[in-house]
């Protein structure tokens, strides 16, 4: 006898219905599995046999065979073990319900027949809502993520005898509701809080831009100026995520697993600080089965790259296009898939190797200029081009340090400006689809929206011409000078705005590099003239 049921198979971070096709006839006893599984997949036969055996099911001694359509979709994990399983009951009329086919199924079997959880459950009930089935019987742990998705029935099921009792309308399980619960990717750690980083509010303010606009951000400064305490610190003054965004958080984490059992859904906005160790494939995703990276794991928050020049140059190439477009397309030989990274690209390195290029006081320097330039070299021109916000942080000064505490301003304070900032662009956006934050805007609807007062023009017009900016960061600043508006309130952009724009593009002038090293050199003669040779103590901003 032939049944059938449906599952999924996960192709990017999305699921695609699979028919279980379970044909049983007369022959030797044999257990075969076809449709391209992979090795997971191949080994749910023995698992299958074990547990229906063990749950009280005696299956007839015949030649089984399991189809996974459709055939070119590679087929991974122990999802399809469930279906195989009640595919397995129906073609040996154990099991003969009706409503079989309105559900999608996917679940791990245990040998003793219980249901353990799976990844990817919650684009298996998108993937059902979409497909118009009634809803899902999932395992229980993974019954609240599939709860989030609306008009379908989630039905959580512990062991192959709850499924079967459901099905054959001998057993009554209610549907999964949705909670209301949250999933702290970082729970434990302490609190963070602007607050706690003295002094640099020249860089506060920077990155309350950028947080207000989405902008990409690189901080150049000496050791101890605060570059990691303020990246790490900048997703506690972003807005909170909407129902959307946090959907296609979850998606990430439940197609590579990392949703704990029982939980829900992701509410806080993602921060990976990947070490610079990292390959090309573990940033922006790859390897054998083409996962995610944490490119797309920082989707909708913070991918934060400490020590940028530490970092191999080819992995930080691939990092161009994808913070372009939004979106990491992998081709494989067998699959092409593609994952959302719709990220804020934070980025921290020293002046130098050593890190005192630009340092006043007693540290000095013991680079040279050209170990310098080899240095800066490391980030190229291309990338940098895609960063909005350039900035040099300097060392925190004497009277920050010994302040009392509380004169610091709070992150609290700083989200309230940057959530009202955002609602004034959600009104401009609000006929244009896929488009948040100002970051995100086209050229065209740079043209369209970055309207500016002539003193601005003029202002713009002069840093082109005068830095040797490219198209790019032309509008690039526009957006800046845009968001920098929105904070404040202005209907266009003003003279102030855009200068506050221009400044905070510092690291990838094209003279900056070689002005900093003159004044390296003129300050290191005029405190040792026997050390003309070697770049050593002056003074920076940001």
């Amino acid at each position: 006898m032939l049944a059938r049921v449906r599952s999924g198979a996960l192709v990017g971070v999305d699921a695609v219905v699979v028919d279980v096709e379970v044909d049983m006839a007369l022959g030797l006893p044999f257990f075969h599995v076809v449709g391209l599984p992979e090795g997971a997949v191949k080994e749910s036969k023995v698992r299958v046999v074990s547990a229906l055996k063990n749950s009280g099911y005696e299956l007839p001694h015949k030649r089984i065979t399991v189809n996974l359509a459709p055939a070119d979709i590679r087929k991974e994990g122990a999802a399809f073990e469930l279906p195989i399983a009640i595919g397995v009951l129906a073609a040996a009329r154990i099991l003969s319900g009706e409503k079989m086919g309105d559900y999608l199924y996917g679940g791990e079997l245990s040998l003793d027949g219980a249901v353990k959880p799976i990844r990817g459950v919650l684009p298996l009930a998108l993937a059902a809502r979409d497909g118009g089935f009634k809803g899902v019987v999932v395992p229980t742990a993974n019954a609240a993520e599939a709860a989030l998705v609306d008009r379908i029935e989630v039905i959580p099921v512990t062991t192959v005898a709850d499924a079967f009792g459901f099905l054959q309308g001998e057993q009554t399980i209610a549907p999964a509701l949705r909670q209301t619960g949250r999933i702290l990717l970082n729970a434990g750690a302490p609190a963070l809080d602007m607050s706690d980083v003295r002094g640099q509010n020249d860089v506060k303010n920077a990155l309350e831009v950028a947080a207000a606009g989405g902008h990409n951000v690189l901080m150049c400064g000496p050791p101890g100026s605060g570059k990691t305490m303020l990246a790490r610190r900048l997703s506690t003054i972003l807005p909170p995520m909407d129902f959307q965004e946090t959907l296609e958080v979850t998606k990430i984490y439940s197609v590579l697993g990392l949703i704990a059992d029982g939980e829900s859904m992701i509410h806080d906005r993602p921060f990976r600080a990947p070490h610079h160790t990292i390959s090309n494939a573990g940033l922006v995703g790859g390897g054998p089965m083409a996962r995610p990276g944490e490119l797309s794991m920082a989707h909708r928050g913070v991918l934060f790259l400490d020590e940028l020049p530490e970092f191999q140059k080819h992995v930080l190439e691939v990092l161009r296009q994808p913070l372009e477009e939004g979106v990491v397309r992998l081709a494989r030989a067998n699959q092409n898939v593609s994952y959302p990274c719709q990220v804020m690209l934070v980025a921290a390195m020293n002046p130098c190797r050593c890190g005192y290029f630009n340092v006043t006081g007693n540290r000095v320097c013991v680079c040279t200029q050209n170990r310098v330039a080899e240095y800066h070299a490391r980030v190229s021109g291309p990338l940098l081009d895609r960063v909005d916000i350039t900035l040099e942080t300097r060392a925190v000064e004497v009277q920050h340090m010994t302040a009392e505490v509380g004169r610091e301003k709070p992150s609290e304070w700083y989200r309230q400006r940057v959530i009202e900032a955002r609602q004034r662009q959600a009104a401009r956006f609000k006929n244009t689809k896929g488009i948040l934050c100002n970051a995100q805007m086209s050229a065209r609807q740079v043209r369209q929206m970055c309207l500016m007062v002539a003193e601005a023009q003029r202002s713009l017009q002069q840093a082109v011409m005068q830095h040797g900016l490219s198209a790019r960061a032309h509008d690039r600043i526009l957006k800046m000078a845009r968001t920098r508006a929105d904070l404040e309130g202005h209907e266009r952009i003003e003279a102030e705005d855009m200068r506050f724009a221009i400044d905070c593009r510092v690291v990838d002038r094209r003279d900056w590099l070689k002005q900093q090293a003159m004044n390296r050199t003129a300050v290191q003669v005029f405190k040792d003239p026997a050390q003309q040779g070697v770049l050593g103590g002056g003074g920076g901003g940001s």
